[in-house]
């Protein structure tokens, strides 16, 4: 079973920034194609980026194009999202998540695509 954990969380203020990380361990990180999904209150969880298990291919949505970077560190099984330019619609928790793929390059946009998942950083946006 993999294990799923996110951080970097917590209060920013409009304009600023953040980073949020997820490790993942009992496995072969790089064999997960990975994704950042977000859910605010009230509203369906959506999908935020996405980046291939090689870190080759990326695909965003496009409300975060420009303002959010995926990014991860095989080596150090970590995934990164980098969070600039943040909006108070930004404001929600934050979910990493794993599927295994085959190829170096193939993204999952669909969260039924994903096998695990982590509980969830909080992250909030005050105007």
């Amino acid at each position: 079973q993999v294990q799923v954990v996110e951080s970097g969380g917590g209060l920013v203020q409009a304009g600023g920034s953040a980073r949020l990380s997820c490790t993942a361990s009992r496995g072969t990180f790089s064999s997960y194609a990975m994704g950042w999904f977000r859910q605010a209150p009230g509203k369906e969880r959506e999908f935020v980026a996405a980046i291939s298990r090689s870190g080759g291919g990326t695909y965003y949505a496009d409300s975060v194009k420009g303002r959010l970077t995926i990014s991860r560190d095989n080596a150090k099984n970590t995934m990164y999202l980098q969070m600039n330019s943040l909006k108070p619609e930004d404001t929600a928790v934050y979910y990493c998540a794993l599927g295994r793929d085959f190829n170096d390059y193939v993204v999952k946009l669909r969260a039924y695509e994903y096998t695990y998942w982590g509980q969830g950083t909080q992250v909030t946006v005050s105007s």
